[in-house]
């Protein structure tokens, strides 16, 4: 590339950029004018220069990032059809869920286990079954989304006992690959901040670790979710490899893929005004994307209220696509390295979460705060701090808390049930509840419409 127009110019630090902001202030205060702080005192400036950049080596997918339909198994044969139907249709991943066993053979019928890759999230733990699907798959582009510390964390209660958990998972990691996940996104779609996030993602896995080894290192996968702070969620995305990183540096494991899969949240998703969900799951999508996730798995605007049905799923399926094909996204993960103001960002998440995992490991460890509460504490706090923020228009949901349309009417268009259900069973500690931000103004407005 000719330089000739750039070399007519010296080079300006930021120092020299900073003093000529002060002139032009007319004698108001820089850092009070123009610096500001988020909520999680993540400093945000008006100007980022090279001096900004960090440098940090990223270690990002090579070959772009994976397109995931996500399918429930009720009947074996309708769970494979969608899953080759979604496969003729662009997508490369498929994420299996479960609530009981089943015929795995019907389900994985005409699938190519080397090209195609698969994700198993099961609600329920079984060792003998997990290890007869793994052998049956054969194939190192297989995952397990099993968390028994999840599971305790959203639902309240081990699947059986802490003894017996643990004793099923040590039986799946002797024989299965990719075999434990972390469940990240459980603390986003709960209100946690980003900072708390990433802690809480780091020192979960960390409970994996100290239990069974550092051996364990290269079975651990991660899920997360991301919101509408488009930056800052590529940022998260990128500040938690570092995090990473730096932890099994410190077993002295390293030169670990990891592999990350990513979907919308949906704390920010709306029953009024339901199409605005699908300009917020493309925004989050291309913050999955940028941020370096392997596996993106999109959410369908409809899926609060609506049983999975094929237009919603075609869409949401449609979104991944043209950010891949038509805009030029297909391996972008990369394209935030540089990027003074990202780089800034992420850096500044990394230290804040490692100082947050610094006083968990501290006080105990994750697993020790999960039971005497403090980690449920610190994610009400900040949902407390969101919703008046969503109350005073200071958090904006178009459509629901700002320009809502009056004549949209939603209650016999329900058929499921969008809201928390209420707990009716006795539980070990306090559950994390997974929970939208505008349930509560969703619910007068419903009591309210008539017929």
């Amino acid at each position: 590339m000719n330089t000739f127009l750039f070399d007519e110019f010296e080079p300006l630090s930021s120092s020299a950029w900073k003093q000529k902001i002060q002139v032009d202030l007319k004698g108001a205060d820089y850092n009070e004018t123009l610096l500001w702080k988020t909520d999680e005192d993540i400093v945000v400036k008006p100007f980022y220069t090279k001096e900004d950049r960090t440098n940090i080596q990223l270690n990002l997918p090579k070959k772009g990032f994976n397109i995931c339909q996500s399918i429930f198994i009720d009947d074996e044969k309708i769970a494979n059809s969608l899953a080759i139907d979604s496969l003729k249709r662009g997508a490369n991943s498929i994420q299996f869920k479960a609530d009981k066993k089943f015929n795995y053979k019907k389900v994985f019928e005409n699938i190519d286990f080397e090209t195609v890759v698969i994700y198993f999230n099961f609600t329920f733990l079984d060792d003998v079954f997990q290890i007869e699907v793994s052998n049956f798959c054969k194939s190192k582009t297989v995952y397990f989304q099993t968390d028994i510390i999840g599971n305790l964390a959203e639902n309240g209660n081990w699947f059986i006992n802490l003894k017996e958990d643990h004793r099923k998972l040590e039986n799946i990691i002797s024989s299965t690959k990719n075999c434990i996940s972390i469940s990240g996104d459980l603390y986003q779609n709960a209100g946690a901040t980003i900072s708390q996030q990433l802690a809480y993602t780091l020192a979960h896995a960390n409970e994996y670790l100290n239990h069974f080894g550092k051996e364990i290192a290269s079975k651990i996968n991660f899920k997360f979710a991301v919101g509408g702070n488009y930056f800052f969620e590529i940022a998260k995305l990128r500040a938690f490899r570092i995090l990473w990183k730096t932890l099994l540096e410190e077993y002295d494991v390293h030169n670990i893929k990891t592999d990350i899969f990513t979907q919308p949240s949906l704390r920010n998703k709306t029953l009024f005004d339901y199409n605005v969900n699908m300009l917020r799951t493309t925004s989050e999508c291309m913050s999955a994307i940028l941020g370096g996730s392997n596996t993106v798995s999109n959410i369908s605007y409809d899926t609060m209220y609506h049983k999975s049905n094929e237009f919603g799923e075609r869409i949401s399926r449609n979104q991944l696509l043209i950010l891949q094909q038509e805009s030029y996204l297909k391996e972008s993960q990369n394209f935030a390295d540089g990027a003074y103001y990202i780089e800034s960002i992420t850096n500044q998440l990394a230290e804040k979460a490692l100082s947050i995992f610094k006083l968990i490991e501290n006080a105990g460890g994750f697993l020790h705060q999960l039971k005497s509460g403090v980690i449920q504490k610190k994610i009400a706090e900040n949902v407390s701090k969101e919703e008046e923020n969503f109350k005073n228009k200071n958090i904006v949901l178009l459509g629901t808390n700002m320009q809502p349309n009056n004549d949209d009417k939603m209650k016999h268009d329900l058929e499921l049930y969008p809201f928390v259900k209420q707990r009716n069973i006795k539980t070990i500690i306090i559950p994390i509840n997974r929970k939208r931000l505008s349930e509560s103004i969703e619910k007068e407005r419903l009591a309210k419409e008539h017929g």
